[in-house]
């Protein structure tokens, strides 16, 4: 199709718009529901006001730094120069995540308390239909905005996708600080309401005479709604501008195939699949119907199935009109949905609850606490495997795909095959905005189950909200995996990505090839970066691990002194100080962000400096290489732990209030700090050092105490 540049943003554009107006349609809908009776109105109102104040502190902190950073890159670009634009990009990219969101949480607040109005009237399908309506607001807005951002930029920055990187970086740290601190949050609130409630207590879970209930129930919105918006956020700007960048930059480079040239549209085609995917999603919610005798998971998994099926037949046609029909482009480009189906499923098996790997967790409870934790632990690492094959394979597949553009010979196009890697992670985007929702149901239902607890509705309340939190357990987890999954092969983009800009930047002539002929295993400083990259993750995730046990070790120590204290809180007479709680986890979490931030932003800027940009190129393969199966290992091992628990809550080894189910709880609580903090932040760690170093590659190449 012969559309000019203008023309094909202009469609960009609109299908961003489109998706805008959808969410907002659905916002609507959602508000319009009926609240509930005055108690549950209350509860929602302090988990709102909770939410809110630790979101306005939270920002506060994160953009002072902004603004500090942004004068950094300024002054060490030049303002004359390039600096001013990455600086503007770098804060609109830390506004974007922030305001994604912000709009995923506010939503989530409110829909949380129409879901357990819907309980109560004793509909399950019903009840699901509604809380994932209001998922899908967070998912379409999260996917509309990330795509307005990333063709205005393209527009407004005349094509000069370098320019662009600021906006990378920027999305990166705020999805980091999101990722961080709402974790930390809501892990320290869970895990410390949980321990003195549940276990020492004897109270069940979201009871309103834990004074921790409130912090609990805020916890989801500040991490599994604020934190996955801005972190899923990031996730499409990088993933999709990472494809872009190579475009870019190949073409750029001494020696390269003139990509460009061989399709014109190389550059912005990652922003049409992305458009297409608002459609692909718009359609696939309208399948997310669950009838009566049906089950949650089919319901999701039906709009899930319909966005890939519509995303599949809108990339084949992508290719026919703005890819010269190439078969190899539209083979990498399907390759990215065939990899989030697999890992979807991978996923599913090992969170859910009807399958063996949660089952064994739950069977291991009877034996105690420590067979739990150790169980829980080999079903996490037992998880990394499968994924870990699939990324493999779909790498290899979308390079060789791209790289025979022109028919079969032995050695692919390296140049075009790794644009190839960057489509199939791009591809991944289709179904961004429906995977978005499901995640969102979630924490949605989650707090929908805690009101309904502390609202005294009736049982057949908590017997719709309780699976419907057992899914979204797996929901969450399959989202964390699809995130990280996508991530990997952005960062394998944008590692492609710091090679070219590195062999510009070394310039003489020097061509690609001899870069990347520098890193051998026969080089000191290439191996020194591996071993400081494969390190990085672990070090990073201990200070997480750390301030979750920090948090909820204050929390367990209020939550007990006012049990001691307050007279009549465990009898029901007296009221807990739920603010008190909200205020100590609020201020510990904001207390413990900052040194993780400090490691993903300072580690990959001393390397390179100190050691060189070939030392920093080591350090990127090693990051990628080991947070991967790490995070896997805590996100998907966390997640089965969480629904072992629940597996015993429906009835199964003597069920709540059981020793099985002590155990079990002590099995959630450190699933809680890998599946929710440490193992979700890994993603964007792994989009902060790379992007970083693409952004500073000219100065490090310039300045570094090690030359190439």
């Amino acid at each position: 199709m012969v559309l000019t540049t203008g023309q094909i943003e202009l469609l960009i554009f609109l299908a961003g718009a489109l998706g805008l107006v959808f969410a907002a349609v659905q916002t609507a809908l959602v508000l319009r529901e009926d609240e509930g009776d005055d108690r549950m109105k209350e509860i929602s109102q302090a988990i709102r006001e909770g939410a809110v104040a630790f979101l306005r502190r939270e920002y506060t902190f994160v953009f002072v730094a902004a603004i500090v950073l942004a004068v950094v890159i300024a002054f060490a670009f030049g303002i004359s120069g390039d600096g001013w634009k990455l600086s503007v990009g770098f804060l609109f990219g830390v506004a974007g995540s922030a305001f994604a969101g912000a709009v995923g949480m506010l939503v989530s607040i409110r829909a949380n308390v129409r879901t357990a109005a819907h309980a109560r009237r004793g509909s399950l399908p019903a009840t699901m239909n509604f809380a994932f309506r209001g998922g899908s607001v967070t998912g379409m807005s999260v996917a509309s905005l990330a795509l307005v951002e990333l063709i205005g930029f393209y527009w407004a920055f005349n094509g000069d996708v370098l320019s662009m990187v600021g906006v990378l970086f920027g999305a990166s740290l705020m999805s980091l600080f999101a990722r961080v601190g709402g974790g930390i949050y809501t892990k320290g609130a869970d895990v410390g309401t949980d321990l003195v409630g549940k276990v020492e207590a004897g109270i069940p879970e979201d009871d309103p005479r834990n004074p921790g209930v409130i912090a609990d129930n805020v916890g989801d919105n500040v991490g599994d709604c604020a934190g996955m918006a801005a972190d899923l956020f990031e996730t499409y700007v990088v993933t999709a501008l990472s494809a872009m960048l190579l475009a870019f930059l190949i073409g750029r480079v001494a020696g390269a195939t003139p990509l460009l040239t061989l399709f014109p549209n190389a550059i912005l085609f990652p922003l049409l699949v992305c458009a297409w995917a608002i459609v692909a999603t718009i359609v696939g919610t309208f399948f997310v119907r669950m009838r009566t005798g049906g089950s949650i998971m089919g319901a999701l998994y039906q709009g899930l199935g319909a966005t890939t099926a519509v995303g599949l037949l809108g990339l084949y046609l992508l290719d026919y009109y703005f890819m010269d029909a190439n078969l190899g482009i539209f083979v990498s480009t399907a390759v990215g949905l065939i990899v989030m189906i697999l890992i979807v499923i991978s996923t599913d098996y090992y969170t859910g609850t009807k399958y063996r790997p949660v089952q064994k967790i739950a069977a291991a409870s009877q034996a105690g606490a420590g067979p739990t934790v150790i169980t829980g632990l080999a079903v996490g690492l037992e998880s990394a495997w499968i994924p870990g094959l699939v990324i493999i394979s779909g790498t290899l597949i979308a390079y060789a795909a791209s790289g025979w553009y022109n028919g079969f010979s032995m050695n692919p196009d390296p140049y075009v095959g790794l644009y190839g890697i960057g489509l199939a992670a791009a591809s991944m985007l289709s179904v961004t905005g429906m995977i978005i929702s499901i995640d969102a149901f979630g924490p949605i239902t989650d707090n929908a189950g805690g009101i309904a607890e502390m609202a005294n509705l009736p049982e057949q309340a908590r017997a719709i909200t309780d699976p419907l939190d057992a899914v979204g357990n797996t929901t969450k987890a399959i989202t964390k995996g699809y995130a990280i999954g996508s991530a990997v092969l952005a960062a394998l983009a944008l590692f492609a990505a710091y090679t070219f800009a590195a062999a510009e930047q070394w310039g003489g002539g020097h061509t690609w090839g001899a870069f990347t002929g520098l890193l051998t295993l026969s080089q000191p400083l290439v191996v020194a970066g591996l071993v400081i990259g494969a390190v990085l993750p672990f070090f990073f995730t201990s200070f997480l691990m750390q301030a979750v046990g920090i948090a909820a070790e204050k929390m367990v120590f209020e939550i007990r002194r006012q049990f001691h204290e307050i007279a009549g809180i465990l009898e029901g007479t007296a009221k807990p100080d739920y603010g008190k709680c909200v205020d100590i986890v609020t201020l510990t979490a904001l207390q413990q962000l900052a040194v993780p931030a400090l490691i993903a932003v300072v580690t990959p800027l001393a390397v390179g400096f100190l050691l060189g940009p070939v030392a920093l190129a080591g350090l990127l393969l090693g990051t990628i290489i080991s947070g991967f199966p790490l995070a896997l290992m805590m996100t998907t091992g966390g997640a089965a732990w969480d629904n072992g628990k629940k597996y015993i809550e429906s009835g199964h080894y003597g069920g709540k209030r059981s020793e099985a189910h002590k155990a079990a709880v002590v099995g959630d609580t450190v699933g809680d700090a890998t599946k929710d903090t440490a193992g979700p932040a890994i993603n964007p760690l792994i989009k902060v050092v790379n992007t970083i170093s693409i952004l500073f590659i000219a100065l490090i190449v310039a300045k570094s105490v090690i030359p190439i």
